[in-house]
């Protein structure tokens, strides 16, 4: 039995912090105790004196790209870049080329993660106006979620039909997890600004045209179709302080039927970085206003907010350089998103304990994941050993993203992951990694 022990970590875990050692066996977190003594002469010993031990990361949204775009990205590249950041499982979107929207494609991306991915893993089903039956055949144990595009789609992924979205709503009860922009509201604004500047629409009226008020009224639809319907909804990557408005913190998050996530870029950025990063910070939903920003804020820290998520969404330099128009959104954040969330602990804006509730936790309890995202006896061992005090420039040179670049380019952040490891396994030590080691599918306990 392969065995390794991490001694005299702090260990950040439900709302607590304690310095004990955790003894992983195989692909289990074996004990978890103060001086545990070494089981055999071939335990592998890791000295995690004046380090944090976090359960691994959980990003319950991201864009890998594979199959179809990869040049911009692949499920190898990205789940490199992801262990490397210290998350240990992800959830994939189904908006790849061709899309997840039958069950023998959705496999199709399974299969390749099976391969490829350094990291754990599950996507999400597609729906679109006209794939309910096909929707309906998806198995709750062994896939995340049902993804519906209610703005910013690609393809034919955008759901518009009213009375098939409550089809959807009303037939299923797999969590449904949406994106909120409405389409009409957005075209209207986009329609006025290409008026007055042809294609040279400046990049700071990003948020003007996908606006407040483009995101709250498709938000708004959502929740009340979820009320309406008693569906299980998970609100994607909220950008406005008034969106958050519509969730709530008065009950329990298991009892709590409507869900909702922000995402790194939204709580990191604002309307004035576009000036020095341009397009660089083109997301969907638009970076908004430092009140914005500041609601988001407020309100993932009294819990109205569940989640912190990435959307990671990488696009090639070259794509990204282009004028308002054409410049796709999105951009890469696995790798850097947990140290920008260190960043904020270190400046007091969260506590280390609720971060690794939102980043952690949550995802897991949300998504009903089984045996992950604690530091528990009987978990999958996927961790990671942060130090706290060790600063690192991001540079060109230590970008692991296939696209090459990061929104943190030239950003300075004052922690580093030493290790992370993979049901059990270290599989990226001291900016080394172990490539013959492969993730594995999540199931789910639904």
């Amino acid at each position: 039995m392969s065995s390794i022990l991490i001694k005299n970590a702090h260990i950040v875990n439900e709302g607590e912090t304690l310095k004990k050692d955790v003894l992983i066996q195989d692909e289990m977190i074996a004990n978890i105790d103060i001086n545990i003594e070494i089981p055999s002469n071939d335990t592998i010993v890791i000295n995690g004196d004046g380090k944090f031990l976090l359960p691994g990361i959980i990003d319950d949204q991201v864009h890998f790209r594979e199959p179809g775009l990869t040049h911009k990205a692949d499920i190898a590249s990205e789940s490199r870049a992801a262990a490397a950041g210290g998350i240990t499982s992800y959830i994939e979107m189904p908006n790849t080329i061709p899309q997840s929207t039958t069950q023998e494609l959705l496999e199709e991306k399974f299969k390749i993660a099976a391969k490829n991915s350094y990291t754990n893993y599950s996507f999400m089903f597609g729906g679109t106006n006209d794939n309910l039956d096909e929707l309906l055949k998806t198995d709750p144990n062994k896939v995340a979620a049902i993804k519906l595009f209610l703005g910013s789609s690609t393809g034919n992924m955008l759901v518009d039909d009213e009375v098939v979205l409550e089809k959807i709503f009303s037939s299923t009860n797999m969590l449904i997890a949406v994106h909120c922009e409405d389409e009409t509201t957005i075209k209207k604004n986009l329609d006025r600004q290409k008026k007055i500047y042809g294609d040279d629409i400046p990049i700071e009226l990003h948020p003007i045209i996908r606006s407040e008020e483009a995101c709250y009224i498709s938000s708004s639809k959502a929740i009340e179709l979820a009320k309406k319907t008693g569906a299980r909804l998970h609100v994607f990557h909220v950008s406005t302080a008034k969106e958050t408005a519509l969730f709530t913190n008065k009950i329990p998050l298991e009892e709590k039927q409507i869900t909702a996530e922000v995402c790194v870029h939204h709580l990191w950025f604002d309307d004035t970085d576009y000036d020095k990063k341009s397009t660089l910070i083109k997301w969907n939903p638009a970076i908004k206003t430092a009140a914005d920003k500041d609601g988001l804020w407020e309100a993932l820290l009294d819990d109205r907010l569940d989640i912190i998520a990435t959307d990671h969404a990488p696009h090639t330099l070259e794509e990204k350089q282009q004028n308002y128009i054409n410049a796709p959104s999105g951009g890469p954040l696995v790798q850097h998103a947990l140290l920008a969330m260190l960043e904020a602990t270190r400046n007091k804006r969260i506590s280390l304990e609720k971060m690794v509730e939102k980043m952690c936790h949550n995802p897991a309890k949300i998504f009903k994941i089984d045996r992950r995202g604690f530091i528990k006896k009987g978990y999958y061992a996927d961790l990671v050993l942060v130090d706290l005090d060790r600063s690192q420039l991001i540079t060109k040179d230590n970008i692991l993203y296939k696209c090459s670049w990061s929104p943190f380019e030239g950003t300075t952040f004052n922690s580093t992951i030493t290790h992370t490891f993979i049901n059990g396994d270290l599989i990226f030590n001291e900016g080394k990694f172990n490539d013959i080691i492969k993730g594995k599918r999540l199931e789910f306990n639904r």
